[in-house]
């Protein structure tokens, strides 16, 4: 493929991904170009990016870049991998003309202008209203080895994601059964953030506290483990999903609250089409609604999951076709 192609990177916790758009065409993410990396394996991401240029033997013009961290100037640090990401660097590893470095739920929020009617599935009512015209506001989160926030905010036609650190925001229990998990958390934690409830993570963590509650040793075990032990019909498991969907639940609730996000929550990250039937049944929709005087105005919010695969890559490779199209114009 020749250098006009755009190198596109979306890198969490424990996923490196990458793949190639073309910005001029209709769809710029090139589905077949879609390649994914365990982070731990590679020292850098330059290291990770050019394994991938070598293993599909492509090049690349310039970059976009989407990183599960705060991106501050020139630098990315990412909160739950040892990964500094400098843009200046990575450029010129790489030989690349431009890299764009965002934060990664900025390139999960972009996407949402390209996610297709079979991409999304509402949980719970109402349906999605039609964009039409006019301001919108809308929430995007998701829980994968972290728990990643943000926004897209339209504007007279115009796209303004907004990058956001709202996974590390405080927890706040809605149940005398969360206050016991959050006294249990507090003992290994000191402070509780949403991300140590709503994430791979904060499952184990809930599965942990309601073990230790109950008086039992849970041993050593992986999110993965929890969703196979609940599929088997264990009671613990199936309440620690229970409890992370409700929580989870009451964070987007409150994400609206904040944002005036009246017009949708989209729900994704990598764990979202794992817990689907979890969260159709959970209590996601109630604790979601359940916001006092508020309650009536969040019954019209739509919660919506993203089931597209490589959401964040697809949102970069929008990134990028906008830059091409404000260089051409």
């Amino acid at each position: 493929m020749s250098g006009n192609r755009v190198l596109l990177a979306d890198i969490g916790g424990t996923n490196a991904r990458f793949a190639l758009a073309d910005p001029a065409a209709p769809m710029p993410l090139l589905g077949d170009s879609i390649r994914s990396y365990a982070v731990e394996a590679f020292v850098s991401l330059a290291e990770a990016a050019q394994h991938y240029l070598n293993a599909t033997r492509t090049q690349a013009g310039s970059g976009v870049f989407a990183v599960a961290g705060r991106v501050d100037g020139d630098i990315a640090r990412m909160t739950n991998h040892p990964w500094v990401v400098s843009r200046t660097r990575v450029r010129q590893a790489l030989e690349l003309e431009t890299v764009t470095l965002v934060n990664d739920f900025v390139a999960q929020s972009m996407a949402l202008r390209s996610l297709g009617a079979g991409d999304v599935l509402a949980i719970g009512a109402p349906e999605p209203a039609a964009s039409g015209g006019g301001a919108r506001t809308y929430a995007v989160l998701g829980p994968g080895t972290g728990l990643g926030i943000g926004a897209l905010i339209v504007r007279d036609g115009r796209h303004y994601p907004l990058a956001s650190e709202g996974g590390h925001a405080s927890f706040a229990p809605g149940t005398p059964e969360e206050i016991a998990i959050l006294e249990r958390l507090s003992t290994y934690y000191g402070r509780v953030s949403n991300e140590r409830l709503v994430s791979g993570g904060g499952l184990v963590n809930i599965h942990r506290a309601l073990s230790e509650i109950a008086g039992v040793d849970p041993g050593p075990l992986q999110a993965e483990d929890i969703t196979a032990r609940a599929a088997a019909g264990d009671r613990r498991c199936l309440r620690a999903i229970d409890v992370f969907c409700a929580v989870f639940g009451a964070i987007a609730g409150d994400l609206v609250l904040t944002l005036g996000a009246w017009d949708g929550v989209y729900l994704s990250g990598g764990m979202v089409p794992l817990l689907l039937p979890a969260l159709q049944r959970s209590g996601f929709r109630q604790r979601f609604e359940s916001k006092g005087r508020y309650a009536p105005a969040m019954a019209r919010v739509p919660t919506l999951a993203v089931l597209h695969p490589n959401p964040g890559l697809l949102g970069a490779a929008v990134l990028a076709a906008d830059q091409a199209a404000a260089g051409s114009g």
